[in-house]
């Protein structure tokens, strides 16, 4: 019983043979390593193994066809395989790995315990089954020479053997047996725990049973009960256990008949497995997945906007400039992922900021401040106006003469980070033109993006900038009166322009100003841009404007109550958003979508008059026209 047995790793990557190896080799068991499916398959024509643990993406047989192969030889039908996979599968491939005669599904990353839980058993399972074997052939020299009635208790053994060897399958199990001619109930501690009953206490009953199955789910368990009677022999579900004590938990159960010589139903019995943390695991997975897919678009956007955006006089400089932007939101995205976005350290990212400039001489630029942290949207603004201050010094100012230096300080106070830049030794310099892009950028990332406050003091002998950044959404309050008044000077002026009046509410600096540039050129006017929900709630509400774009996720809140607003006012809008379509609340599933990054033939589409172009941005224009002349007459 407590002899190794061969426990067969299959991956094409050495790395992930060498951490599996680690993870098992505590079991004590015999761990084989293959790095192909070929290797796999040399090793099993000449040995058992216990258990096979296959990658599904690998090169030449992938492991759902090593999987069928290794189930073709007679000698591996029983032999346990589980699947690991780095990807997420679909119901379907699922489906398709347990047709294939896989086991289990490990997810990755993979989770020791789990792994080495899961191998365990199944080499238990193993060793049990050859020992089982061993005497299965010592009883049936034995039989013919007992009576018929041992011939009966054997049989009866084996068969309750056999249902608790399916209960050894796996952790959070339970197993069950339901005599049919009786209506005989056995439940073993199992079953017990994941009802979340007491054996003492709690009769086994249908009755008592149905009152803690989900309401949505009993008719598909009645349906396995009729598929019994009708002859089939093995069926599998899965259903939602309503614990006492109001635990709610996913179950899968699968349930095997055994009938009489008349080919009636007598038996039933099966095993249930409690798939709750398995499921938690899988949707905690998708919205990680989903929150990804939102951060690279919208990153896409931002980049794409700087491309856009970003003016030079040669190839040469242009490249230069944007690949500086970009570097300069890469050195955010950094600190942030170290921190699992969290926040990001101000000095830190100050010194990846500057360290160009410092990298000579480190004298030439004094840094000196308190230990912030910020939080990821103050990151990423900060370090594009960090990036344009430095760039334009190492252009036009104090770190483009010998003698100049700059001195980069901060303060924090309890609502408010301020920070002073302050550059002495450069040359003589004038305000820069109005349309200067990186002052554009650096009033966009401060001003409109963080809801702060950018001012320049172009003094002769070097600039002087003092950016004041609120820490939190309490400033709402004292921005709401200026948000007003600048939102009526906007619509008010927007009513001389040819166009339309378009309400632009986008939190990323960058993003906006591609929008309103792309809008601008197109004849419209814009009222906005404005970056946070109390304020486009205030825009929404005393504005004018002939339609509007809203991104949906924003700095303080999502921009649903904002499309409320528009909805009962009868303004046409669309959503511009980095997730997927299906995420979007369902009381706007009508509404036209355009998803980051955005192209500049869409924008001009969909305002179209009217709006009637806006059918585009979901790829069909009848279905989407019909869906915004909805939402008009509803509004």
């Amino acid at each position: 019983m407590n002899d190794k047995v061969n426990v067969l790793i299959v991956d094409d990557q050495p790395a992930k043979l060498l951490a599996n190896e680690e993870i098992l080799r505590d079991l004590g068991e015999n761990l084989v390593k293959a790095s192909s499916a070929r290797q796999a398959l040399e090793f099993l024509l000449k040995n058992e193994a216990a258990i096979v643990l296959i990658d599904v993406c690998m090169p030449e047989l992938d492991g759902f066809q090593l999987a069928a192969m290794i189930r073709e030889h007679p000698r591996f039908q029983k032999t346990a395989i589980i699947f690991i996979s780095a990807i997420h599968l679909s119901d379907v491939d699922r489906l398709r790995g347990y047709e294939m005669g896989a086991v289990d599904y490990v997810p990755v990353p993979v989770v020791p315990e789990v792994l080495r839980a899961k191998v365990k058993v199944f080499a238990e399972l193993y060793r049990k089954t050859r020992e089982l074997e061993r005497l299965n052939a010592e009883l049936e020299r034995r039989v013919m020479e007992r009576t018929a009635e041992l011939e009966a208790s054997n049989a009866r053994l084996l068969q309750s053997e056999e249902g608790r060897s399916l209960a050894l399958a796996a952790g959070q199990m339970g197993s069950w047996d339901w005599d049919l001619v009786t209506d005989e109930w056995r439940w073993d501690e199992g079953q017990y725990h994941i009802f979340g009953v007491d054996r003492e206490s709690f009769q086994v009953t249908l009755e008592n049973i149905r009152a803690m199955i989900h309401p949505d789910d009993w008719d598909r368990l009645q349906g396995v009960g009729h598929g019994m009677t009708r002859g089939e022999r093995t069926l599998q579900t899965v259903f939602r256990v309503l614990r006492p004590d109001g635990n709610l938990r996913w179950c899968t159960g699968t349930a095997a008949a055994s009938f009489d010589a008349a080919d009636r139903a007598v038996q039933v019995s099966g095993v249930t497995i409690d798939i709750t943390d398995r499921k938690e695991a899988e949707e905690h997975q998708d919205l990680l997945a989903r929150e990804v897919d939102h951060r690279a678009r919208n990153a896409l956007a931002i980049v794409q906007s700087i491309v856009r955006l970003t003016r030079a006089t040669s190839v040469d400089d242009y490249v230069t400039a944007v690949e500086g932007r970009i570097k300069a939101l890469a050195h955010a995205h950094a600190l942030l992922s170290d921190s699992r976005w969290h926040g990001a350290d101000l000095a830190a990212l100050v010194m990846e900021e500057l360290a160009p400039y410092r990298a000579t001489e480190a004298d030439k630029i004094e840094i000196d401040g308190p230990s912030v942290s910020l939080q990821p949207h103050m990151a990423q603004g900060l370090a594009l106006a960090l990036h344009e201050l430095a760039t334009n010094a190492a252009k036009h100012g104090a770190l483009s003469s010998m003698a100049g230096k700059v001195s980069l300080t901060w303060q924090s106070r309890p609502d408010l980070l301020v920070l002073q830049w302050v550059e002495i030794g450069g040359p003589s310099i004038e305000p820069p033109s109005a349309r200067s892009f990186g002052l554009k950028v650096i009033r966009a990332s401060i001003e409109q993006q963080l809801s702060g406050k950018a001012m320049f003091d172009w003094h002769p002998a070097g600039l002087q900038c003092t950016l004041s950044i609120p820490y939190s959404a309490a400033m709402n309050h004292r921005q709401s009166n200026a948000t007003r008044e600048r939102t009526h000077k906007e619509s008010v002026a927007a009513k001389a322009e040819s166009g339309q009046r378009v309400l632009l509410v986008e939190d990323e600096a960058l993003v906006a100003m591609m929008i309103q540039e792309c809008l601008t050129e197109c004849g419209h006017s814009i009222v906005g841009p404005i970056g946070r929900a109390s304020e486009a709630i205030v825009a929404a509400k005393e504005a004018e404007f002939d339609a509007a774009i809203l991104d949906i996720n924003l700095g303080d809140g999502m921009a649903y109550p904002v499309a409320e607003i528009l909805a009962a006012r009868g303004v046409p809008f669309v959503f511009v958003t980095g997730y997927d379509a299906d995420a979007i609340d369902g009381r706007f599933s009508h509404v036209p979508i355009l998803q980051k990054p955005i192209e500049r033939h869409m924008l001009q589409k969909v305002l179209a008059p009217g709006m009637n172009g806006s059918a585009g941005a979901r790829g069909d224009g009848s279905a989407a026209s019909k869906a915004q002349a909805r939402h008009s007459g509803s509004a």
